[in-house]
């Protein structure tokens, strides 16, 4: 069965399934994939489409609404929450800074040069360019 989300779960990976719901998530909502008001699957939907727990999603669900990017409103679902721009336009760049940092630890693990590197990344820039 199709996720009913765009995400997707790496059972091999040593992050917490629930920890990659939830970022998952976070990033769908604050690059407005997920609007503001747009109602989020059921725990125990999103639990099936994933083949993971109920606990796990649950989980998700709260950390996320702790952190106000969902709310939770009895009898009729949840749903996205609005959020602040300034904060939104934080998380953005922060999730993408990390990539990068990541990205470049991964290159200096292999030996690759700065120069190397750069190249890589401005041929990466330019086919991303082509594909849009």
């Amino acid at each position: 069965m199709p996720s009913l989300l765009p995400i997707q779960v790496d059972e091999t990976s040593r992050t917490p399934i629930y920890d990659q719901i939830e970022s998952q998530i976070k990033a769908l909502i604050v690059s407005e994939q997920l609007p503001a008001g747009a109602s989020l699957p059921s725990i125990r939907k999103l639990a099936t489409s994933l083949s993971c727990s109920v606990i796990t999603t649950r989980r998700s669900y709260q950390n996320l609404e702790q952190k106000g990017y969902i709310k939770t409103i009895q009898g009729k679902g949840t749903f996205v929450a609005e959020i602040d721009t300034v904060d939104q336009d934080t998380q953005k760049r922060e999730a993408v800074s990390k990539a990068l940092h990541h990205a470049v630890s991964v290159g200096k693990g292999y030996r690759y040069t700065n120069e190397e590197l750069l190249k890589w990344f401005e041929a990466i820039l330019k086919e991303a360019d082509n594909n849009d």
